[in-house]
């Protein structure tokens, strides 16, 4: 193929990103793909998502076509697009030849590079996060413009090294102490632009930053503070809180490859009665309306699942992927957001939704539930369920609750109080929480219109840390 040289690059790498790479930000999930326009009409797609709806959109803007798909590891969190884009562009899926990968790929080892056209994609093994992880350095000539570090150096941290089972957690977490070594010998100056980013439950701190340098790493990252490899390793661990269950079945597929998509999937309409059947044949209503339309009234048994950016972690969390899904939802909610959040996580059995809604539901002579969604002055004298994170609990939670995270909740419903008010940040977790309860037979249930703020300024407290006195 014929190219054209790169246009001149700026004197540093963060002009450099500037002009040529374009961030690609999964708020849900906390990750970042990034799109490399290399200059002459093709790009490079970095750990793309199978929902490349902004990916494609991006490069539509720009006119370039994706010749080349690269995955630094095999994700956990998402289904790659890789596979999907070599289907539709020709792309050229560059992946780690010890991910053995069941599909075509060119297969990389530490130190292989790949020729971009005027730039240089070298291949760094950075085991850790995953046995078969790569980082992909950047060139301009000898010149390191920036390095894609994956779930290795992310921003103010290290990404989790317990996905492989706990009988792995510390050797992998030892591997990735050298890994992060050996990335920090790359010159201040160099770009680190990391997959992984706040949000992410494959560990990522808070933060609005979502790339950084190697110099900015050096100082800020507490990891890169650490003395020696052992506190190293303790600090990182220390730091594992829990992810999603779907976590541990992604990684194969991605392995074999996610099926190719030859046309936009759809939701398609379903009446009452088909619902109904569905239930009965052990499928799953799943009702993405806001939290207070679920209250209002709701189909019983249905998960509360409101749809926003968090939809497919928790949809992948709590419902199993072997099940089909039925969907009730508001006419002014994107049904195809539906469908690409559930298909990036492999959840394809989507049935439908139920056409008209609820006002269907009830015309059709069935019944509804529905649920106290009450504002702190008005929550009182109820135990106090809080289904926050443990991270996100230690940091603040009102005294005297009782804390299950939403995750842990199929499995330990049982814990739970009789006659609880249910909370989370604002209210999408503890609506989700209360649905479930209620799925496991629990009555008389309230959820948290707010949070602990709003119910410790109303009821004169303050906020307690830490998790003594706490069960989960």
């Amino acid at each position: 193929m014929t190219t054209r040289p790169v246009p001149e690059i700026l004197e540093d790498a963060v002009g450099f990103a500037d002009d040529h790479l374009i961030p690609l930000v999964d708020e849900g999930l906390g990750n970042s793909a990034y799109l490399l326009d290399l200059g002459d009409g093709r790009a490079l797609a970095m750990d793309a998502t199978r929902d490349l709806r902004a990916l494609r959109a991006a490069a539509e803007r720009r006119g370039l076509t994706v010749a080349f798909a690269a995955d630094t590891h095999l994700h956990a969190d998402f289904l790659s697009g890789a596979l999907q884009l070599g289907h539709d562009t020709g792309a050229t899926i560059l992946a780690s030849a010890a991910g053995r990968r069941a599909f075509d790929h060119q297969r990389l080892a530490d130190g292989d590079e790949v020729d971009l056209g005027g730039l240089t994609l070298r291949a760094l093994a950075t085991p850790g996060h995953t046995d078969e992880h790569l980082s992909f350095l950047l060139l301009d000539g000898a010149r390191e413009l920036g390095v894609f570090t994956g779930g290795s150096l992310i921003v103010n941290s290290a990404a989790r090294t317990d996905l492989l089972g706990a009988d792995r957690t510390e050797e992998l977490a030892r591997a990735q102490y050298r890994s992060l070594k050996r990335l920090t010998v790359l010159p201040d100056e160099t770009a680190v632009w990391p997959t992984h980013g706040a949000g992410s439950f494959c560990s990522a701190p808070p933060g609005t930053e979502r790339t950084s340098t190697i110099g900015a790493q050096k100082q800020a990252n507490p990891l890169l503070a650490a003395p020696d490899e052992d506190a190293f390793v303790a600090q990182l661990i220390a730091s594992l809180g829990t992810y999603p269950s779907y976590f541990d079945r992604l990684g194969e597929i991605n392995r074999s490859g996610p099926a190719v998509l030859s046309a936009q999937p759809l939701l398609p309409a379903l009446s009452a009665q088909q619902v109904r059947a569905l239930m009965a044949d052990g499928g799953h209503v799943v009702d993405v309306r806001p939290a207070a339309d679920y209250a209002t009234g709701h189909i019983s048994g249905s998960l509360s699942l409101p749809l926003r950016e968090q939809f497919a972690t928790w949809l992948g969390w709590l419902l199993p992927d072997t099940a089909p899904l039925a969907f009730v939802v508001n006419d002014d909610q994107d049904l195809s957001e539906i469908v690409w959040q559930a298909y990036k996580i492999g959840y394809e059995r989507l049935a439908g939704r139920l056409a008209g809604g609820m006002d269907t539901w009830l015309a059709d002579g069935n019944a509804q539930a529905t649920t106290a969604f009450l504002t702190a002055d008005r929550a009182a004298g109820r135990p106090y369920v809080d289904v926050r994170q443990e991270a996100e609990f230690a940091a603040g939670h009102v005294p005297g609750a009782v804390h299950i995270e939403l995750g842990a909740l199929n499995e330990s419903a049982a814990d739970a109080p009789v006659g609880p008010v249910v909370a989370c940040g604002h209210g999408e977790r503890a609506m989700t929480a209360a649905s479930l309860l209620e799925r496991a037979g629990h009555t008389d249930i309230a959820v948290l219109d707010g949070g602990p703020d709003d119910y410790t300024a109303v009821h004169g407290q303050q906020l307690a840390q830490g998790t003594e006195g706490t069960r989960s």
